[in-house]
């Protein structure tokens, strides 16, 4: 390496730092928000699942650092979830599957990174990949909740009564998720496309 190379080597080694710290940085703060957005709960369902605001700051952070830091952070708030909110699990199938797995896939919507509709994309994907993974949850571990009474209407299928059931919640979740993205997005366009990291 010619000592030319030497001081523009040690920049990118510290650009590289501070970009680390500062994802870091930024995680804990998302993880922290999502946490406390979830205690505003505008409903509640009997068997867990309610509406909140607080998946949008996970999407968000997933958005402007990509998929992988964007998948560590939701499990982060998933085991945050199963720990604070954990009244509703099942036994260790559904710690697992309702909380840890189910949380997670809201990181991959760092898929679309860089996309000017990606915060839109991203929180589509990562809201469906979540009810799919409580779907799975209903019909597998919940099935014996069947039949059950819901929204005045009986249901002797555990499949049918899955996807009413956690569709109930994640459907307005979704709405509200999009809603807050779109609300933000004008303001916040740089910060979302993470123009500021560049």
């Amino acid at each position: 390496m010619s000592h030319e190379n030497k001081p523009n080597a040690a920049y990118n080694s510290a650009a590289r730092y501070v970009v680390s710290v500062r994802c870091i940085a930024e995680a804990a703060i998302m993880v922290a928000l999502a946490q406390a957005l979830s205690y505003i709960k505008l409903m509640q369902l009997p068997n867990g699942g309610s509406l909140t605001p607080a998946m949008f700051p996970i999407v968000l952070f997933a958005i402007r650092w990509g998929w992988k830091h964007g998948l560590l952070a939701s499990f982060a708030f998933g085991l945050l979830q199963l720990i604070f909110d954990g009244a509703y699990a099942w036994g260790w199938p559904s710690m697992l599957l309702d909380y840890l797995v189910a949380f997670t896939p809201l990181g991959l919507a760092g898929l679309f990174k860089g996309k000017s509709w990606g915060i839109f994309a991203g929180t589509a994907l990562g809201c469906a990949l979540r009810f799919i993974v409580h779907y799975i949850s209903g019909i597998t571990i919940y099935r014996i909740l069947a039949p059950k009474e819901l929204l005045g209407m009986t249901f002797t299928n555990p499949h049918f009564y899955s996807l009413v059931y956690n569709g109930s919640y994640m459907l307005p979740n979704t709405i509200l998720a999009l809603v807050i993205a779109g609300v933000l997005y004008v303001p916040l366009k740089k910060y979302i496309l993470g123009q500021d990291l560049r």
